[in-house]
């Protein structure tokens, strides 16, 4: 087993990183991971469709990033969106946090929010007056390697074409690449499952059992428990979806609403899937452990020294890998 976190290192060239997208989602490279032999194909994601099999099901995150970044006015402080509690509260990170004590208001989004809880990892229960204008107000909230402001472009290519359920404060990437015409060539079925703040958090901890995983908001409709359960194979698009559906009990996968915690690492061995589009992830990060769980650490590692020597973007908005038999 392959417990400690420097067992999830990789040597990455920050040029490598991709910080805009490509002009179309759909030209994206595609790595093709062969987990039982070890084979690595170099493909275009316009080849995805000739992956999926007769009887197959793709399954996908129709989750919507919001617009959670925001600032007071006059500027000074960021409110960052995490979790809707219901109405107009809402669980949020603040910076810097020492002007935000409680019972503090302030004038942010065209209306005005005052903090009635701080949590004890710092977070703020916010109460506004009315529901923030976040399409007005609000900013994409991009990841932190971004290291630039979102833009208008962001508004659109931060976003899945199928995205629908609005609550993400990061995209669901894996989806990012396709397209409405790649889309109506494959069975696909829907889920959702809003990603958290939590999943930019690294892993502190250096025995990775040792690390707590952050809660995410998840649901599966009666239509998609329905296509999945009559699936001859789940091909899940992305770690949440994967997630979601490692979340379920034994059995045939039931319409469900639930908060999800699992934390997918070896030599957890995964039940409802066996192929997995995914991007390429962050060194000692919980996702690179997921895919080592699938295809093995060795194998994953060997994949990404293959994508770096390629000159595979990286991240977000970079290329993608299909893990499959």
């Amino acid at each position: 087993m392959s417990g400690h976190i420097s067992d999830y290192h990789y040597d990455l060239p920050p040029e490598l990183i991709a910080t805009t997208p490509t002009v179309r989602r759909d030209e994206s490279r595609m790595l093709v991971l062969h987990r039982t032999s070890g084979r690595i194909e170099h493909r275009s994601f316009r080849d995805f469709p000739s992956y999926i099999g007769e009887g197959d099901i793709v399954a996908l995150n129709d989750s919507r990033v919001i617009k959670a970044r925001l600032l007071t006015d006059p500027p000074g402080i960021e409110i960052f969106l995490l979790e809707n509690l219901g109405g107009t509260r809402w669980k949020c990170l603040v910076k810097p946090g020492r002007k935000l004590r409680v019972g503090t208001s302030v004038a942010i989004a065209g209306t005005t929010a005052e903090v009635a809880k701080v949590l004890p990892g710092g977070e703020r229960i916010m109460q506004f007056d009315e529901a923030p204008d976040l399409e007005k107000h609000g900013h994409m909230p991009l990841p932190p390697y971004f290291k630039r402001e979102a833009e208008k472009l962001d508004d659109e290519r931060y976003q899945t074409v199928y995205a629908n359920m609005p609550g993400s404060v990061a995209a669901p990437t894996a989806g990012l690449h396709f397209t409405p015409e790649i889309l109506s060539r494959i069975p696909h079925a829907f889920l959702t499952l809003h990603v958290g703040a939590g999943t930019f958090l690294p892993v502190k901890t250096e025995n990775i059992t040792d690390h707590e995983m952050h809660e995410e908001v998840y649901s599966i409709s009666a239509a998609t428990a329905s296509a999945l359960n009559s699936a001859k194979r789940i091909v899940a698009i992305g770690t949440t979806v994967t997630r979601v559906l490692e979340s379920q009990p034994p059995g045939p996968i039931q319409p469900c609403e639930g908060r999800t915690r699992i934390f997918i690492h070896p030599p957890y061995e995964l039940k409802k899937i066996g192929t997995l589009l995914t991007n390429f992830h962050l060194p000692e990060s919980t996702l690179l452990m997921l895919v080592s769980a699938l295809a093995g650490r060795e194998a994953i590692l060997n994949a990404y020294r293959e994508a770096i020597k390629e000159r595979y973007r990286f991240f977000s908005y970079g290329d993608c890998m299909l893990i499959t038999d």
